[in-house]
This record gives structure tokens, sequence and C-alpha cells, in this order.
């Protein structure tokens, strides 16, 4: 090898070294940075409602927070609920969070509602959103509260007491429609299985035809030509074919259902 290419070894060395120490230096410099700007302290949030407090809802007893560390459990009746109001009056409590955990909470908003408190509303996934939840009763109470003093919460809407009212009263209605629908379904499966084939002749059998045909069968008339002499006369099947259709086996088990 000549001389000028072992000259050249070291200074070529030399700078590559120095260009590892120049790409270090480079990729320290954002990290310090970013442990500076972690170090800087993080400003304590706005207190938004400064006399709060939260209750966690269950079916037999309520677990109410108003403050740090200050929490008392509750039982779920009616003069329990008024014993909660006036625990919350006379901490100063001007508002409360709930969290809409099936049907419990409805007594006690009602109530703490009449008193006078402002009451949120709130779905239980809505305070996950804002970290992980605790696994107690208690620290869950806590945590609730501690979110809606800082305002992190937002209620739902819940409609005032006359559509509340009007709103029960029409799924009241549906859920009867439902069952009655399902009761004819539950008849005409016991008058199949009597092979009584009223079906297959009324239109309806609820209607006025099938009523009285029905009623009679649990009167205890089983002559296919009486019951189909009761078939009001617009109908567009015959009284033979009303007879031929209402001879069945007469189980006593389905005369029963037919109740």
């Amino acid at each position: 090898m000549s001389q000028s290419k072992i000259g050249e070894g070291p200074s070529r060395t030399r700078q590559r070294r120095i260009r590892k120490v120049q790409a270090r230096l480079t990729k320290a410099v954002p990290e310090a940075t970013a442990v500076a700007a972690a170090a800087k302290p993080v400003p304590a949030p706005e207190v938004i409602h400064a006399h709060a407090a939260a209750i966690d809802v269950h079916s037999n007893n309520h677990v109410v927070c108003v403050g740090p560390d200050q929490v008392q459990t509750f039982g779920a009746y009616t003069v329990d609920l008024h014993a909660i109001a006036d625990h919350l009056r006379q901490h100063g409590v001007t508002t409360v969070v709930l969290e809409s955990t099936g049907v419990y909470w409805v007594p006690l908003f009602e109530v703490l509602e009449s008193r006078g408190f402002e009451v949120f509303l709130i779905e239980p996934s809505q305070a996950g959103h804002c970290g992980a939840r605790p696994k107690t009763d208690v620290a869950d109470c806590q945590w609730l509260q501690r979110l809606h003093t800082y305002g992190l919460l937002r209620p739902s809407f819940r409609p005032p007491e006359s559509v509340l009212a009007l709103r029960g009263y029409w799924r009241q209605r549906q859920m009867q429609v439902r069952y009655a629908a399902s009761h004819v379904q539950h008849i005409q499966k016991a008058l199949e299985q009597m092979n009584v084939k009223l079906t297959e002749v009324a239109a309806d059998i609820m209607g006025l035809t099938g009523t009285r045909i029905m009623e009679a069968i649990l009167q205890g008339e089983r002559d296919a030509k009486k019951l189909a002499g009761l078939r009001d006369p617009s109908c567009k099947k015959t009284t033979e074919e009303y007879a031929k259709a209402l001879e069945g086996t007469w189980r006593p088990e389905h005369l029963f259902a037919l109740q």
C-alpha cells in the first residue's frame, strides 16, 4: 500500500467519528426539549361547579359523595331518598350528577329535582371517556364528583313532565298491542292443535264472528252446526263451510289455553 493511502486512513476515521457525534447531538436536542416541556407544571383545571355532588345509583343503595373523602351510603327506600336530599342540603350542594343505571335513578332524580337541585343525568359510558374508572362504588362516586366539579360531564336530555307523562302512556299502549298480538298467536295455535280451522274461514278470529264462536266453545258448546250459526251474515264463507271447520278434538289443555 502506498504512503498516501496509509496517511488518509486516520483522517477518514476521524471524520466518521465526528459525524457520529454530531448525529447523536442532533438527536439529543429534541429529546431534551421534550423532557423540559414535560417538566413544566400542568395548570390546575378550572372549577365549574364549586358545590357539586355525585351519587352512584344501585337497586338497593345509593353512594353519595359531597366532596373529597366525604362519602356516605344510603338506602333506596323513599325515606332514604329524602334523607339524601337533606344530606346534600346540609353540605351546601347545588348540583348533583347521576348515572342512568336502569330505571333505579328515576325516583331519586324526581325527588332531587323537586327539592330544587340541579340534576345532571349522564350515560355510564361518558365517565369512562375521561379516564380509567375506579373499581369500587366509593371510589367511583368520588371520581364522578371530581369530574362534575370541573365541568367535564354533559347532561342527557330529559323532556318536561307533560311529555314524560304522554310518553309513559304511549309506551304502555305499545306494550299492550304487542302483548295482544302474542295472545292471538297463542289462540291460533290452540285452535290448530284441536284441528278447529276457524282461521281458515274467518278473516279475523278476534272479530265479531270469531269472538262469538270462541265464547260459545268456552261455555261448553261442541255442536259444529250451532257454532256455525253464530257467524255474521256478512261473512263470505257459508254456514256449511263454518260447520266443517269447527269440528275439533276439544282437548282440555288446549281449551284452557283459549281462556
